[in-house]
């Protein structure tokens, strides 16, 4: 999927190696600075100093020694941000000796996300607190001869990215009862964002890699550098860069760049599809009218007996037709062309607690 970003490139230009090294307190000075900007989300401010404070502040040293100098062997993911490890850290509780498994995320520099994604993922997780959010358990920014280094430290995922198990034959196919399962738990964690904290936070780049699966299969909703906080002050939208990824992004935010808690819905309904059918909403690899997803379900009517024909064959008809049936007329309902249209992440998280049932 290609990421859409319409910002200027930075600069490749290397800095100057005379650079002396950050300390990370620095770097934690320079977050709560950039929080504390914005008088007017004062109750946000208390809850991003509460968490903050628990956050651990690593050093670069300590975490290459965990991931064994960055090795490849140890590398687990690459996404926008850069690479993605696993490591061992030593817990910040002395009573404990066991070390704890971590996902570490290495920022790379010629990465489009730069500083201000690592901010803004620190800002926002460390003032959420659910169980379908992933975990930030710290964070490391130093400056030395070989430029910014900027790492986020998190929980493990022991059964990786939703996208993985839907879309890659490598992983065990998911029953129908874990699919509604975890289509709830993520409706619910983005009800939290949206409707559940003193400030509206709009999660911009919902898509199935996002979601991170615990050894339980507990969804959990990753990767904050795109979010943003929703209109203030009674606006109706916060305009900003169009950014996110091909087909999973709302067709007015990308017209007009008018950003809603309903652009996180329309990304919503195109997972939900995905879930049903085992195909992602954009496969190059197939006839040129199959490729979208979206358009190849225009041929199939909902309330028909032709929805088996949309279901993703590795479920083996191991499904309730009747769910699956409420859950595409909510995808379809997500994916309203009118906003104010589709539902809220309230009334989506009611119906599908009723197909879980």
């Amino acid at each position: 999927m290609n990421c859409l970003r319409f910002l200027p490139r930075r600069s490749n230009e290397r800095q100057e190696k005379q650079s002396t090294a950050t300390p990370p307190q620095s770097v934690h000075t320079a977050v709560s600075c950039e929080i504390n900007k914005k008088p007017s989300f004062r109750s946000i401010d208390e809850l991003c100093d509460e968490k903050i404070g628990r956050l651990r502040i690593f050093h670069l040293a300590e975490l290459r020694g965990a991931t064994n100098g960055f090795s490849r062997r140890m590398m687990i993911g690459l996404g926008g941000f850069g690479h993605v490890y696993y490591g061992f850290i030593k817990p910040s509780d002395p009573k404990q000796r066991d070390k704890i498994k971590v996902a570490i995320k290495k920022l790379n520099r010629e990465s489009l996300q730069g500083d201000k994604e690592w901010t803004a993922e620190i800002q926002f997780l460390s003032m959420v607190d659910h169980p379908n959010v992933v975990n930030l358990l710290g964070y490391c920014g130093e400056d030395n001869d070989e430029g910014s280094q900027r790492l986020l430290v998190y929980e493990f995922m022991a059964n990786g990215s939703l996208d993985e198990h839907l879309f890659t034959r490598a992983f065990p196919s998911l029953s129908w009862k874990l699919r509604t399962r975890i289509a709830l738990g993520v409706a619910q964690g983005l009800r939290y964002l949206h409707e559940e904290l003193p400030v509206q936070v709009i999660y911009r780049d919902f898509k199935a890699s996002n979601v991170l699966l615990d050894e339980n299969f507990t969804p959990k909703l990753a990767d904050f550098g795109m979010a943003r906080m929703g209109p203030q002050d009674g606006r109706t939208h916060v305009t900003t860069t169009v950014v996110g990824t091909e087909g999973y992004v709302a067709p007015e935010y990308l017209k007009t760049g008018h950003l809603t808690s309903k652009s996180d819905v329309w990304s919503f309904g195109v997972v939900l599809f995905e879930m049903l059918t085992g195909r992602q909403c954009y496969e190059p690899a197939r006839p040129k009218s199959d490729r979208k997803l979206l358009d190849w379900l225009k041929t199939f009517p909902l309330q028909g007996r032709r929805l088996r024909t949309i279901m993703d064959p590795r479920l083996e008809n191991q499904y309730s037709v009747s769910a699956a049936r409420s859950i595409a007329t909510l995808a379809h309902n997500c994916l309203s062309s009118n906003p104010n249209s589709r539902p809220t992440m309230s009334q989506i998280v009611e119906c599908l607690k009723a197909c879980n049932r």
